[in-house]
């Protein structure tokens, strides 16, 4: 039996097929055949997938990175050069004094800037800025396309992508900065409105002429405020945008082609926008700005202001000086031009144009002076030295020389504002008659003081009144009213009239009445003012009104009160009238005013005053002595060619030069005086010499003794060592002009002066303080 392999089974229904086996075999080398490889330039273009591929990577990419710009770039705070501002000074008219900063620039806010000036800006920069965007793509595409293109370097920014430039980052030409500037920009234009945009470009933009702002730039090219510029000239100050130094035609007269190019561009834009009509167009002539001027700086008198408005700020209170610092600042002075301008005159006619370089002392020579509305209280003038540049101290503010006599109408006050008697219990008045002996000894309840203050040129006057006696600045005679009064009392009316508290050497001592006190010039004119004003005071201020960014800042309000009686105030003033009409004050009579005054003169002469007032204007005007190496004081003999100068000299006509210029134009005023009772004048013709209507001689009412001079050195009422006073000058026995006979008020050449103011105001060579003393040599 043969066993043979068993032969599978054929499935009748599957189909004859032949070469099956062939095919099963050959599957498996068609399914894995590659496709053809790429070669040449083929193998360098990519595929569509591969284009859609790195599309959409490079898409997510862009979205994924602005997406994290915009989420993590914050807006910054602003730059400090965009911040940073001067603070602006004007008088009280509005007219600018000064810019004290280095940035000239002042914010101002878009309502003050003119509609057409806007347009023009708009016009010049971005006519589509109220419907775009924050950023303009395509614009900054072409301007890249243009600048690589050799067409010249182009932004392409808008007035938004311009204003985070300047605002919060700065003007470097960076990638970097770009990118910051176009995120900052997109999140910025959905934080500020279009109109705080505008405001912030107008006010950051440079317009060449160190003007930042279109504020400054309305000054730098056409000398007014921003608000007055009409539409041509905002034109121009747009079309400076683009180019400030090309197209400042003053500063570069062969560009003037190129800026009338601009400036019409400019203006069709305006016409094209429907902002200008086409006849207004056609009409316009080009607008040729003003020449630069130097600096305004702080030069003249205008750094002397700055300094006592930002002293007078900070120390009131209304803002702090770190505040003030920064800047922003429109300050509005109380200073009236005119009266500021005729001030200078007159310091330059009597005193800077008079000085020699071939006089070493005219070196030393330095003026200070200040004028006040006595009604309102106002600073209308202030004069504070030479030059800024050239001197820092501001003569007007500052509180080192002695007031001298110009003190003394304070102890006449005090004296009637407490009903004040003699040490014989007679009541003080004007009239009441005193020992004028020089070097007489002050009389304390107790007995001599020890204090003998020495007369002007060690003259003995005798006995005389106090109206007299204050015409001619007998120091023995106030000495020793002083003591009537009270030292004590008298400070304290000089306090209460305007002199500060603070004054050194403002001690309650008999020697106060001889202002050996070193109050500022300033300061005198405040309690002058405060006499005028018939004892009535107020706040004195230098400043009118100051804002920043549109808001008014508080400023301090104190309500006026009465610092003395009228009958006090008005008392004084009627004394001090007899200064400027025949004592030692007349060269004020060239004011052409009623008047009343005080000179003085400070020890050794180092400096001389004269303070007065009419109904209108109190002005006080010292000039002072002072080394311009070393700053020590010095003394002024022989300053402008003088012997000596004293307060009835060159102070005393730049007081009456000044009055005259400033009044000008208004009608003169009589003071209306209330006097206390039984001080109306009394004074005698000239013939009797004591000021005694009856022409007797009352030897026995005089306040002191009649042992004459004292010997040696005088001291203190309390034992300490005292000045013998402003006025003790201890010139050379010959220089004293000789006695003259008659009670004639006379010259040093013995001539009669009668009423005639002398020349220059000074009275000869008489004594100082502009007279001669009637009676030279009478004793009581």
């Amino acid at each position: 039996m043969s066993h043979e392999p068993e032969q599978p089974r054929r499935d009748p229904r599957a189909p004859n097929r032949p070469g099956r086996e062939t095919a099963a075999k050959s599957r498996p080398a068609r399914r894995g055949r590659s496709r053809p490889r790429r070669t040449g330039l083929r193998r360098v273009v990519p595929t569509w997938r591969m284009v859609v591929g790195a599309s959409l990577l490079f898409g997510f990419v862009l979205l994924g990175g602005f997406a994290a710009g915009y989420l993590l770039l914050d807006i910054p705070p602003a730059n400090a050069a965009a911040t940073a501002q001067s603070n602006v000074f004007l008088y009280r008219d509005g007219t600018q004094i000064a810019r004290d900063g280095e940035v000239n620039r002042q914010s101002v806010r878009l309502s003050r800037v003119p509609l057409s000036v806007r347009h023009a800006v708009l016009a010049a920069e971005d006519r589509d800025f109220y419907s775009e965007r924050a950023v303009d793509p395509k614009a900054m595409a072409r301007a890249a396309w243009n600048t690589v293109t050799g067409k010249g370097k182009q932004s392409g920014s808008t007035i938004t992508q311009q204003y985070v430039k300047n605002y919060y980052l700065g003007q470097e030409r960076t990638v970097t900065r770009k990118v910051k500037e176009f995120f900052i920009a997109i999140k910025l234009a959905r934080e500020q409105s279009k109109t705080d945009i505008l405001e912030g470009y107008l006010n950051t933009s440079y317009f060449g002429r160190n003007a930042y702002g279109v504020q400054a730039a309305a000054h730098a090219y056409y000398g007014k405020d921003v608000s007055a510029l009409d539409t041509a000239e905002g034109a121009y100050l747009a079309s400076l945008l683009n180019a400030p130094s090309a197209y400042d035609v003053a500063a570069h007269p062969e560009n003037l082609p190129r800026a009338l190019a601009r400036w019409n561009y400019t203006l069709d834009g305006m016409v094209t926008e429907n902002w200008l009509a086409l006849s207004e167009r056609s009409a316009m002539i080009f607008p040729m700005p003003g020449r630069a001027g130097p600096a305004t700086g702080l030069s003249g008198q205008r750094g002397y202001i700055v300094r006592a408005v930002e002293d007078w700020l900070t120390g009131h209170g209304v803002v702090d000086e770190k505040t003030l610092a920064r800047g922003g600042y429109r300050i509005t002075t109380t200073l009236e031009r005119g009266k500021q301008h005729a001030l200078a005159a007159a310091v330059d006619r009597h005193v800077m144009s008079r000085r020699d370089s071939g006089r070493a002392v005219d070196r030393n020579v330095r003026v200070g002076g200040a004028s006040i509305d006595p009604a309102s209280g106002r600073v209308v003038a202030l004069y504070g030295g030479i030059d800024y540049t050239e001197q820092y101290v501001n003569n007007a503010t500052r509180r080192d020389y002695q007031v001298g006599s110009t003190f003394k109408p304070f102890v006449l006050a005090a004296a009637v504002e407490n009903g004040s008697v003699t040490r014989d219990g007679r009541r003080i008045t004007p009239d009441t008659l005193y020992d004028g002996t020089d070097r007489r000894q002050v009389l304390g309840s107790h007995g001599p003081t020890g204090y003998a203050p020495g007369n002007e040129d060690n003259v003995s006057y005798g006995p005389l009144s106090l109206r007299l006696a204050t015409d001619h600045s007998v120091n023995s005679v106030y000495a020793q009213l002083a003591q009537d009064v009270g030292p004590r009392r008298v400070r304290e009316t000089a306090v209460a009239l305007g002199v500060p508290e603070s004054t050194p050497d403002l001690t309650a001592t008999p020697s106060i009445a001889l202002g050996v006190a070193t109050a500022s010039v300033l300061d005198m004119a405040e309690a002058y003012a405060t006499l005028a004003n018939h004892g009535r005071r107020g706040m004195y201020s230098i400043v009118e009104r100051v804002t920043r960014d549109g808001v008014e800042l508080a400023l301090p309000a104190v309500p006026v009160r009465q610092a003395v009686s009228r009958e006090a105030a008005d008392t004084t003033t009627s004394v001090l009238m007899g200064v400027v009409r025949r004592g030692s004050g007349m060269a004020a009579l060239s004011a052409g005013r009623t008047a009343a005054g005080k000179t003085g003169t400070a020890e050794g002469d180092r400096a001389a005053w004269f303070a007065g007032y009419t109904p209108e204007l109190a002005t006080v005007v010292a000039v002072m002595g002072q080394d311009p190496d070393t700053g020590a004081q010095r003394s002024l003999y022989g300053a402008l060619g003088l012997p000596r100068i004293n307060g009835g000299g060159p102070p005393a006509a730049i007081w009456g030069a000044y009055t005259a210029a400033a009044l000008a134009g208004s009608e003169a005023r009589d003071f209306d005086l209330v006097v206390a009772e039984g001080a109306d004048e009394g004074l005698s013709p000239h013939g009797d010499p004591h000021g005694d209507p009856s022409g007797e001689r009352h030897d026995d009412l005089l306040a002191g003794p009649s042992d004459g001079p004292s010997d040696g050195p005088s001291g203190g009422p309390f034992g300490e060592e005292v000045l013998d006073g402003p006025d003790d000058l201890r010139r050379p026995a010959e220089d004293p002009p000789a006695p003259v006979e008659g009670g004639e008020d006379v010259g040093g050449d013995g001539r009669s002066t009668g009423n005639v103011p002398p020349e220059n105001g000074a009275g000869g060579g008489g004594a100082a303080e502009g007279g001669v003393p009637w009676d030279r040599g009478a004793r009581p």
